[in-house]
């Protein structure tokens, strides 16, 4: 009991705020450790609410549609760490977090599968033509036809990103007899037979399928456009699993009524609807051949228990640990439990002469450090520090003064 009153952050003390209904498994996964302030919210909220909600928030969890805003950030002063509980973390303003010493975590792997499971999904029916036969026989008329109608095998699948997601495309195509081609702005090494080439124009004009697999960056920004899509094999199909400010819909759509692009499946959009039931608007609708879904390639069962599990593992191990793989703002730093100690972290800026002050600081004081760890990015500098149990609680208030400091807490 003497350790835990002397914990900076006793875990009846530690407010944990989900959003964006948010895996089961992440909430039991705190739960079950102990902490017992866990709220679960099944919307998003926006950012006066957020402002109102976040104050006493020590761990905040979110999917996509929440903005962490600088605003939503100020008002956080208790806030130790995000958890985006999905692939991306552009939804957050990073710059502003790490100013601000928090950690933001994501979970840029665990829903893989279920897009790469979509995108050949969605390939083989827009191959087959089968939402044209669909739609007709919903409307009772029978279209029963081969004309247009081709088998995947031994087509050329064009994969624009080859990461996570690209490269899991990548083996279920060739596993289907296709032909994998992909372009990647960073050398990438090939899996299977797949073959890397020198430009988009070269993938596009190659490829019966092209299918999208980038972040959301200024250079991805209308990246299918009028011009790239002129390149397009004529009669080729274009799938959009990626981010929604990656296609130029208008261009897209003007070349599906021209019938330079034979199909198309986009799941993700410039503007996206805020919740289930609000009307939702694309120049692809009504166009032949086209599926659109509601932003759901990573929305299996088993993809947001995998993203639960992950994210909230990395929330926890930060909070009871100190370790910061995965993060965003904070330096990544993975570090043994020390017995016999209290550990205590410091956050700062990363000018020279930090580490030297707090050093400088608890030898003055006769605080002996037991073991320390440091890591540094551009911005921010990570210190772990394990001392004497007994001096601990001074050794905070020494870390407090030292100059550039962003955070400080004493973890055990």
């Amino acid at each position: 009991m003497a350790d835990k009153k002397i914990t900076s952050y006793p875990k009846e003390k530690i407010n944990i705020l989900f959003l964006e209904n948010i895996s089961d498994a992440a909430v039991k996964h705190f739960v079950d450790a102990g902490y017992a302030s866990v709220k679960k919210l099944t919307k998003a909220l926006n950012e006066e609410d957020l402002v109102n909600e976040i104050k006493d928030i020590h761990l905040l969890g979110i999917r996509s549609k929440t903005q962490i805003t600088p605003k939503v950030l100020d008002a956080a002063k208790k806030l130790q760490a995000i958890g985006c509980f999905c692939i991306g973390v552009n939804q957050v303003d990073l710059k502003t977090a790490r100013n601000q010493g928090i950690v933001v975590f994501n979970a840029p792997y665990s829903n893989t599968r279920s897009v790469a499971e979509l995108v050949i999904g969605a390939s083989i029916m827009l191959i087959r033509r089968i939402p044209d036969k669909s739609k007709a026989a919903h409307d009772g008329v029978w279209l029963k036809e081969s004309k247009g109608s081709y088998e995947l095998r031994g087509k050329t699948m064009g994969i624009i990103g080859y990461g996570s997601i690209g490269t899991q495309v990548s083996v279920l195509a060739e596993s289907l007899g296709m032909k994998v081609i992909f372009y990647d702005v960073v050398t990438k090494l090939p899996l299977g037979n797949a073959e890397a080439v020198k430009s988009l124009k070269e993938l596009v004009s190659k490829s019966d399928i092209v299918t999208l697999h980038v972040p959301e960056t200024a250079q991805t920004k209308n990246l299918v456009n009028k011009n790239l899509i002129r390149q397009f094999k004529k009669g080729s199909i274009l799938l959009n699993y990626a981010r929604g400010e990656v296609v130029d819909l208008d261009a897209l759509a003007k070349s599906i009524e021209e019938g330079q692009i034979a199909g198309a499946a986009i799941d993700v959009y410039p503007w996206e609807p805020e919740k289930n039931g609000d009307k939702f608007t694309t120049p692809l609708q009504h166009l032949p051949n086209v599926l659109l879904t509601p932003h759901i390639g990573g929305s299996t069962e088993e993809a947001q228990e995998n993203i639960g599990e992950d994210v909230s593992t990395k929330l926890f191990q930060y909070l009871e640990m100190g370790i910061t793989i995965g993060s965003h703002t904070v330096p990544p730093l993975s570090l043994p439990q020390q017995h016999g100690t209290h550990r205590l972290l410091h956050i700062h800026k990363n000018v020279p002469g930090v580490l030297s002050e707090i050093n400088t600081q608890l030898s003055r004081h006769n605080i002996n450090i037991l073991a320390q760890y440091l890591k540094t990015n551009d911005d921010i500098g990570y210190v772990v520090l394990d001392v004497d149990k007994k001096l601990s609680s001074q050794a905070l208030q020494l870390l407090k003064e030292v100059k550039h400091t962003l955070k400080t807490r004493l973890l055990y």
